[in-house]
């Protein structure tokens, strides 16, 4: 096959494996910037007297009690996105994605204090153990890159500047 020929042909599988990679990119920029605040957010909430007891009985369930209660909000936000697109085909757009934003912050929220909780157990599983320990090696290698990138030194920066402006404010 001559180069040029193959050039042309491999051209849109790196396309798409560039943009993958970019979109995987993103996933671990929103675990890095909102996965653990929500964490952090539901993790105080936690500490009140009336769910203490409930945090400390998730972090006791065994192996496979612990990955359905990690499974349970995925299901619990069916019927909320299901709401959210009858709400848009009733012409209601913003409204409807304004609540697939919220169930879908509310939900990494939990899920994210979720994992926390149940992490121990469900590293007990194999199989669990193993994707995890892939995923956080693939993590860090993307990380990397994505760490290298300008848009990520410039939202750096950003951020910087944000949470500054915010504790000036605070500070009023």
């Amino acid at each position: 096959m001559p180069p040029i020929l193959r050039k042309l042909l491999l051209w849109p599988l790196r396309l798409i494996a560039g943009l993958a990679g970019w979109l995987l990119a993103l996933l671990i920029v929103f675990e890095e910037w909102g996965w653990e605040p929500l964490q952090r957010v539901l993790a105080r909430i936690g500490r009140w007297p009336g769910l203490r007891w409930i945090e400390g009985a998730v972090r006791s369930l065994p192996p496979w009690g612990a990955v359905l209660v990690f499974a349970l909000p995925s299901l619990m936000l069916l019927p909320i996105k299901l709401l959210a697109l009858w709400t848009i085909g009733q012409g209601h757009v913003l409204l409807g994605m304004l609540i697939i934003v919220a169930a879908k912050l509310a939900g990494t929220a939990v899920l994210a204090r979720l994992f926390t909780l149940t992490q121990p157990a469900l590293l007990q599983l194999r199989w669990f153990a193993w994707l995890y320990g892939h995923w956080t090696r693939i993590k860090a290698v993307l990380l990397a890159r994505v760490r290298a990138s300008w848009p990520w030194r410039v939202g750096r920066v950003l951020k910087r500047q944000w949470r500054q402006r915010w504790q000036a404010w605070r500070a009023r």
